[in-house]
């Protein structure tokens, strides 16, 4: 286990190194644009691993949803999965649900569903066959974050944290924006770079 946990972060360092998991907001390089912070984010519908459709506003809590994009494969994601299902049993209970969405044209549906079972993740897991949500947020990499308020207002774009690794985090950018918007405050820090590994779409 522990060999496996150091071959998953060195994986994890040489995608960094490599250059492929650099990301931000606005245009990106393949011209896909991310909403701008205070965009309405239009409804959308998406099938979960066994093909039921699911809509944004059907699994929105009273007070909006975390669409975070995840992934199967990619070790800096999978050193996000117990981060994120924390996330959803904090933010539940005070109105805001957690949305994975899987984008990856390599990552079949049944797939998404084992992992999502292995990795005990209790919340929405939908999957993107044809990137058109990843395109409408000009999502990139997994992971990635957004936080859309009840009225699907976007108030955050960027990174869970600043680190893959737990002892590392000095910055919980997402928790605190959350924080902020739920005691009504404007969220002071409303886009981060997000990193991780690329999206892979659909030619």
């Amino acid at each position: 286990m522990k060999k496996q946990f150091v071959f998953s972060l060195l994986a994890a360092m040489l995608l960094v190194l490599a250059g492929v998991v650099m990301a931000g907001t606005g245009k990106s390089a393949d011209g896909t644009m991310a909403p701008a912070i205070g965009a309405t984010i239009e409804d959308f519908s998406l099938p979960d691993t066994d093909g039921k459709s699911h809509t944004l506003s059907s699994l929105k809590g009273k007070n909006g949803a975390v669409v975070i994009f995840i992934s199967v494969n990619c070790p800096i994601s999978n050193g996000y999965n117990e981060r994120m299902q924390k996330l959803a049993e904090d933010y539940a209970a005070r109105g805001i649900n957690i949305i994975g969405i899987n984008a990856n044209n390599n990552e079949s549906a049944d797939a998404v569903k084992a992992h999502a079972a292995e990795k005990h993740l209790s919340f929405a897991v939908l999957k993107d066959p044809n990137n058109k949500v990843a395109d409408l947020l000009g999502a990139q990499h997994t992971p990635e974050a957004y936080y859309l308020d009840s009225n699907n207002r976007l108030l955050y774009h960027g990174r869970i944290d600043n680190s893959v690794k737990p002892d590392k985090v000095e910055s919980n950018d997402l928790r605190e924006a959350l924080d902020q918007a739920l005691a009504g405050k404007p969220v002071q820090k409303p886009t981060s770079l997000a990193f991780g590994c690329s999206i892979k779409r659909v030619s």
